[in-house]
C-alpha cells in the first residue's frame, strides 16, 4: 500500500512533514488509526500522544499534542495542534 503523507503543524512551526505507514491520533471520541486511502475524515483532538509508524513493522514515534484538529483528505493527514512536544 502507498504511504500516507502526514503533516503536524502548530501556530509556531511545522513539526513534521513526511510520508509514513500509519498515524494514530487522539480524537475526542477515541483514537483513530489513519493509513493511506482512508476516507475523508475530520475530528477534534484531545490532549494526548500521536503515534507515527514509519513502517508496518516498526515501533511508533510519539509526539505529545494539546488540542486542535485532524483532517484526512486526498492529500493525506494534516494535524493542526495548539502545541506539540518532542518526538520520542
Amino acid at each position: 500500500m502507498a504511504d500516507l503523507h502526514f503533516e503536524l503543524v502548530t501556530p509556531d512551526r511545522l513539526v513534521m512533514s513526511d510520508d509514513v505507514h500509519m498515524v494514530v491520533v487522539p480524537g475526542t471520541e477515541g483514537q483513530s488509526g489513519i493509513m493511506a486511502g482512508h476516507a475523508p475524515y475530520m475530528t477534534t483532538l484531545r490532549n494526548g500522544d500521536i503515534a507515527v509508524y514509519r513502517s508496518a513493522t516498526g515501533q511508533p514515534e510519539t509526539i505529545a499534542v494539546t488540542g486542535g484538529f485532524a483532517e484526512v483528505s486526498e492529500r493525506g493527514l494534516t494535524v493542526l495542534a495548539e502545541s506539540a512536544g518532542e518526538t520520542a
